[in-house]
């Protein structure tokens, strides 16, 4: 598998409690429980876009420049197809709503990582 310098995500087994917030931003499947650990166990399944960062309460995921085999996005499909619809089971902190009804963005406020929708958005960039 071919390796180049690129973003990848990467877990501190230290910071990690197991929680398992991770796993369901992760449309690819890179990050699984293992061992009551988070692991990015297929690297070539991470695209480096950091949705499972915001959601972590612990902080023990980061995203780093390192060499790691290349985003396989063929892969990913696969994967992605295999796991099926994982619903993650999360609210928009603001207005309650689940993403069956709106788009949910994880972010990180007021040292906190929660959930917020496209339309509780803006208010908070804009005060």
């Amino acid at each position: 598998m071919a390796m180049k310098k690129r973003k990848i995500v990467r877990i501190d087994e230290e910071l990690c409690d197991g929680c398992g917030a991770c796993v369901a931003p992760c449309a690819e499947g890179a990050i699984e429980l293992v061992d009551g650990k988070a692991k990015v166990v297929r690297e070539e399944l991470c695209d480096g876009a950091g949705f499972c960062l915001g959601v972590c309460p612990t902080g023990a995921l980061v995203i780093e420049d390192r060499d790691a085999p290349e985003f396989d996005a063929k892969a990913a499909e696969v994967r992605h197809a295999e796991l099926g619809k994982r619903p993650l089971g999360e609210k928009c902190f603001r207005c309650g709503a689940g993403e069956e009804q709106a788009v949910l963005i994880p972010c990180r406020t007021q040292g906190a990582s929660r959930w917020v929708c496209v339309h509780c958005l803006p208010p908070l960039i804009h005060g």
